[in-house]
Parts: C-alpha cells; structure tokens; sequence
C-alpha cells in the first residue's frame, strides 16, 4: 500500500511530466503517453486526477502558483535579475502556457482570468510599497498588460515554429525585450499628457 507522502510525491510526479508533454506535444497527447513518461500506469493518472481534464486542471493551478510566487520572489531589481538568471528553468511551464491560449477553450480563458487577478495583486502590492505608480483604472492596467506580455509571447513562439526549444527563446527573447521594456515603463513614452487629457475629456 502506498503511504500519503508517496501519493503526493507521485501526483506531483505525473503533473511535472503531464506540464512538460503538454508543452512539448500540445493537448492532444493522451494519458497513456503522459503515463508512459512519468513511470506509471494509465490506471494511477485516473485515480489521482480523474480524467484528462482533471489532470490539466492541475497543471493549470500549478502553473499559475508558481507564476504568483516567482513574481512575489522577484521584488525589486535584484530579485528580477536573479529570477532572470535562472529563467530556463521556467521554459516547460513557457511551453505549457504557449499551448495552453493557442489551443483556448475555457481553461485558456481561465489561465488568463487568474493571471490579470494575479497581476491586479501584484501590482497593487508595487503601488502600496511605492515601487509602482498608482493608476486611474488598476483592473484594467493589469489587463493590458497581462494582454500584452501573453500575446508577445504567443507571437514569438509561433515565428519561432513549431521546434521551438523554449529554454534557448525565453532567454533570447527576455534579452531583446529587457531594455526597451524596462526604459518604458521606467521613463514612459509620451513627453506631455495631450493623448491622455484628450482621451479623458473624450470619454466625459
């Protein structure tokens, strides 16, 4: 009989390696092969998530933890560099992410859903320590942003083909997009507020 420590352990196991098919193979790659690769039977995929859909539920709670907790690690400019450095490790859960809004369907919209949560809270937490600055609208920043850093990534991986390898174009493209992405956010774009103050007395 296997013990609880074991179960969770195994679990953990086949969700890991369902996240690196998934982002290897794209959805339709079956529990038999995600079995096959994790070292277990079919039978043990269905018996600790029930189903297909139940394991890439899973996968999808991961994926969003440890994206809320690699952003809540890389507070401030040191920890973002550190995060940086290490960032080939976040390449299956890249790939798992890229598969996931390009296949869509109710989980995509729910991945996304979660993301602009997280990033609402995220950046509500930067606004309250004075490391971010505060917005008329912070749901919507939050979206767009979260819009735009998903469909750059979206964009680049589909020029890239279909091999990809995920850890060399993560790493390729944080290095293209580190600078102008910080100087924007950093030092803004517009030299005066005539597109904001026209956009505003607009929408009045």
């Amino acid at each position: 009989m296997r013990t609880a420590t074991e179960d969770l352990t195994t679990r953990a196991r086949i969700r890991d390696t369902a996240i690196d098919v998934f982002g290897a193979q794209g959805f339709t790659a079956g529990l038999r092969s995600i079995a096959t690769a994790a070292g277990v039977s079919p039978g043990l995929v269905n018996h600790h998530f029930g189903s297909k859909e139940g394991l890439r539920t899973a996968c999808d709670e991961h994926v969003l933890r440890v994206i809320r907790e690699s952003k809540s690690a890389s507070a401030g400019p040191a920890g973002m560099m550190e995060q940086l450095a290490r960032i080939d490790e976040y390449a299956p859960l890249v790939a798992y992410i890229v598969r996931s809004f390009s296949a869509g369907g109710a989980l995509a919209r729910e991945l996304f859903e979660h993301m602009v949560a997280d990033a609402v809270r995220y950046i509500d937490d930067g606004v309250r320590d004075g490391r971010f600055t505060p917005s008329r609208d912070p749901a919507a920043r939050a979206r767009f942003m979260t819009r735009q850093n998903v469909g750059g990534l979206l964009l680049y991986a589909q020029m890239a083909g279909p091999d990809v390898d995920f850890r060399e174009a993560l790493t390729a493209l944080s290095d293209e997009i580190m600078l102008p992405a910080l100087e924007l956010y950093t030092d803004g774009f517009f030299t005066d507020s005539h597109a904001l103050d026209a956009y505003l007395e607009a929408k009045k």
